[in-house]
């Protein structure tokens, strides 16, 4: 029984062992924005520029930022409507990097819920940070009454970029695929479909890598959703939302890089 015990034990360790080995690799470089205790080190914003209110929007929670811990469901959706809509921003600013993070949503929806289906998102290359900011932004959006995951779309707000899509489809298609140039706009740019977490309380793993202005690619559990290229902006804050629904955040990471890397190196390894 003991020789049992004993096997089983050393054959958890070595699996344990292997899996943090592994996961190590995986972040070498990376270092947290998010240090798992408190939002110190990230600037506090919302719409209705209340600092109190935001410091109780966004709160941690057992090494997680719990979005709308403490507010009543369906706060302002009645009155004092997109009061809370706003960021945590980083105080730093960005060009060359991977960021990674991982989100889930709550049970509690918010604001104008009835418009955006539990909406969320991360901002990137900001050089404006007012609610809403000028920058790119990674959406983080499930809308439950289409069915449709809306994680990995851009948004392009004041700022503009290159775009292929499936013109039928209208969705990110890569150009080896048949994908077409589209016409530089502000607004949407729907992602491709790929497996994700919606209302299950597990966790999606999502990913950005942006070269300056050259390109950004935004992948979600390992999958690519977006891409695009010629930035017209090349640096800036990245920032976290509350919108209409309760969310976590967790496992903030950043890789900076000191040269721009071909898309191509990314792109190869996600077909």
């Amino acid at each position: 029984m003991k020789l049992k015990y004993y096997l089983l034990s050393s054959l958890f360790f070595v699996i344990f062992s292997i899996s943090s080995y592994a996961q190590s690799k995986k972040n070498k470089g990376f270092v947290a924005l998010f240090n798992g205790n408190d939002l110190s080190n990230w600037n506090l914003k919302l719409r209705n520029g209340d600092s109190a209110m935001a410091a109780k929007v966004y709160s941690v929670d057992n090494g997680v930022i719990h979005v709308y811990k403490n507010f009543p469901d369906s706060f302002g959706m009645k009155v004092d409507k997109n009061a809370t809509h706003g960021l945590f921003y980083t105080k730093k600013k960005y060009s060359r990097y991977i960021l990674k993070f991982e989100y889930k949503w709550g049970k509690k929806i918010f604001n104008n819920f009835h418009q955006f289906q539990y909406d969320a998102g991360c901002y990137y290359h900001v050089f404006n940070d007012k609610i809403w900011p000028d920058g790119i932004e990674y959406q983080v959006r499930y809308n439950h009454v289409t069915g449709k995951n809306h994680t990995g779309d851009f948004w392009a707000s004041n700022t503009l970029f290159q775009w292929y899509a499936d013109t039928i489809k209208k969705q990110f298609l890569p150009v080896d695929k048949g994908g077409i140039a589209i016409p530089k706009r502000s607004g949407e740019h729907r992602g491709r479909d790929v497996p994700h977490h919606a209302l299950d309380d597990e966790w999606n793993t999502c990913e950005v890598i942006v070269m300056g202005n050259k390109y950004a690619i935004h992948k979600l559990n390992g999958k690519l959703v977006n891409y695009a290229t010629d930035l017209s902006v090349g640096e800036g804050i990245i920032g976290f939302q509350s919108e209409t629904a309760e969310i976590f955040y967790r496992s903030i990471m950043i890789k900076e890089l000191t040269e721009d890397i071909p898309a191509e190196k990314y792109l190869k390894k996600l077909k």
